[in-house]
């Protein structure tokens, strides 16, 4: 594997610099031969590099982050630390490891005095750190199943992988679980593949991941461990496994870990949480598109070679080699790992990108085990075909969210800027015709792709941030005000605004609240105007206007425009001044 990831990484920087012949070769193999001596390190940098922009000044996104980060926030404030609230109502959907990860990140960073600019930051710390579990535990699993190369290899492709740098940006489930369920399969195949080394620290910390995942989202990571366990069980036999998984102190620790909260949740809410989460949640996922988020069979296979960019480039000629290879049983035990949850995945009708990000390691490594091999002609002009497809649809992506966002204010142009990075992987896609070194230039390029749009063009774009600048309004006109909104119901305005935030069904009861509420402002939206005018026109009330903020509600794909309003009487000269973003 020497030779496939000395050609990946560093003759794909090389290639198309000027440095020509031996020279080139040995300074591939110096650089290659550096890399390899420090891999932990080389791999924290290159995920930070990537999953750094944006971290901090990208605002709270809707809806599942916002969700997420709020109920924590309620905890904090109420101190229950058991229920899982959203304003006034339940959040019976997933369990509550992720509200307890991200607990004491939170309350440090409120004591501290940080995150004031940008409050969603600290939440977001659990994310970044599962996913660098997941990338150190996939270079790990690679070192044993086939060399430290590969390991490495396929640490990076992860740590570049789209995916996973969204939800590694991300206060939600979604990379805490990925760390948890890949540092569990890889201390399963140690047991497996490596028995003389596992020891009891390992066990406890296979059955410890175990219960982690089951605390963040179910059954998620019991299923997808349980397709390469029963692998591990019949290559190098069910009792040794399961020996020297120690499970006759690892089921009562598992149990001790997930059971005194959902004994506490069941008594809390009398039931309902497992009603809502298993009656209600899970089963519209099984039975229907929950949420409208319903799509064919064979939606994740389609969508792999935008969300694994850049390591899709390797994903057919890795899977020709997987499959090749099926009964070697570190192909076998990877394949375990992503094919039957993969097709159940499918299978279920509610589709997400992120729900099959806990099989993404499997993917890396596959693609990792291929660069030491050369591609057939076909495969490989396929994988470029699709490349530059993938390519042409994030440079698409990226414009016109600036476009609908934005026009027609200068900030527009902020959606040139990732094109430029785009711009130079495509034309590298026709100028190296190794899929190695393309795959090799970018992931050199990946870092700055990132800078560009998470970094640059997304935190900029204030159209899509309405929340951000509607809280921004409400806090400029003083604390203590009370503050509603109809017509725009986003889980980040209330995150922004406050717990104590009102959402409205209707524009009447906005009037309501106003003529009801001394000192109180609401935000009433376009499509409520009318209502909110006419019954405040009936309750004799005359709503003084404060300012206006129009953009773009990207969850709801329309332009919106909304006015803040105060009761007459009340000191209008402290308001702010009007914004627009047409």
């Amino acid at each position: 594997m020497k030779s496939g990831f000395t050609g990946g990484i560093t003759h794909g920087a090389l290639s198309w610099l000027s440095a020509r012949g031996e020279a080139r070769g040995k300074m591939a193999e110096r650089l290659s031969a550096a890399l390899c001596r420090a891999p932990r390190l080389v791999l924290l940098l290159f995920a930070l590099a990537c999953w750094l922009p944006g971290f901090t000044t990208i605002p709270p996104t809707d809806r599942d982050e916002s969700r997420f980060a709020q109920a924590t926030k309620q905890m904090l404030e109420t101190g229950d630390l058991v229920r899982i609230m959203n304003g006034e109502e339940p959040r019976n959907r997933k369990p509550i490891g992720i509200y307890w990860l991200q607990l004491p990140f939170a309350a440090a960073a409120r004591r501290a005095g940080l995150a004031a600019a940008n409050p969603i930051w600290p939440y977001r710390l659990p994310s970044l750190l599962g996913a660098l579990l997941a990338v150190f535990a996939t270079r790990r699993l690679g070192a044993l199943l086939f060399s430290a190369e590969v390991g490495l290899w396929a640490g990076l492709l992860l740590a570049a992988s789209l995916l996973l740098g969204f939800e590694a940006r991300l206060a939600k489930t979604d990379a805490a679980l990925l760390g948890a369920t890949t540092a569990a399969i890889a201390l399963l195949a140690e047991a497996a593949f490596a028995p003389e080394r596992f020891r009891l620290r390992h066990a406890l910390s296979f059955w410890t991941a175990l219960g982690a995942g089951i605390l963040i989202k179910g059954p998620i990571t019991p299923m997808v461990i349980a397709f390469p366990l029963a692998a591990a069980f019949w290559q190098a036999g069910s009792g040794r496994v399961w020996r020297a998984l120690r499970p006759a102190l690892g089921i009562p620790l598992l149990l001790l870990l997930v059971l005194p909260w959902f004994a506490a949740i069941g008594i809390a809410t009398h039931g309902q949480f497992f009603a809502q989460a298993v009656g209600g949640d899970l089963g519209r996922k099984l039975a229907g598109g929950d949420d409208a988020h319903g799509a064919p069979f064979g939606t994740y296979l389609g969508l792999v070679f935008l969300t694994f960019f850049p390591g899709s480039l390797l994903l057919i000629p890795a899977m020709r080699t997987a499959f090749r290879k099926a009964r070697h049983p570190a192909f076998a035990f990877l394949l375990a790992w992503l094919v039957p949850s993969w097709l159940i995945f499918e299978l279920v009708p509610t589709k997400l990108p992120h729900y099959v990000l806990p099989l993404y390691p499997a993917l890396a490594l596959l693609c990792a085990t291929a660069m030491g091999e050369d591609a057939p002609p076909l495969s490989a002009r396929l994988a470029r075909v699709i490349f530059g497809v993938v390519l042409l649809g994030m440079g698409g992506i990226l414009a016109a969210l600036a476009a609908v966002s934005e026009f027609p204010s200068p900030r527009l142009l902020l959606g040139l800027v990732p094109l430029l990075p785009l711009g130079l992987l495509a034309w590298l896609s026709w100028r190296l015709p190794d899929l190695r070194r393309l795959l090799g230039t970018a992931l050199l390029t990946a870092p700055f792709l990132y800078a560009a749009s998470f970094g640059v063009e997304l935190p900029h774009l204030r159209g899509v941030w309405l929340s951000a600048r509607l809280a921004e309004d409400v806090a400029a006109l003083g604390p203590g005000r009370a503050f509603g909104a109809a017509g725009y119901a986003e889980p980040s305005l209330r995150f922004l605004a406050g717990t104590p935030t009102r959402f409205f069904a209707s524009g009447a009861e906005a009037a309501d609240f106003l003529a009801t509420t001394p000192g109180a402002v609401v935000a009433v939206e376009r499509g409520s105007e009318a209502a909110f005018q006419s019954e405040a026109a009936r309750l004799s009330l005359a709503p003084h206007p404060l300012g206006a903020e129009r953009g773009f509600n990207y969850s709801k794909g329309r332009r919106v425009a909304l006015t803040l309003y105060e009761a007459t009487g009340a000191a209008a000269a402290s308001a702010p001044a009007s914004r627009e973003v047409k």
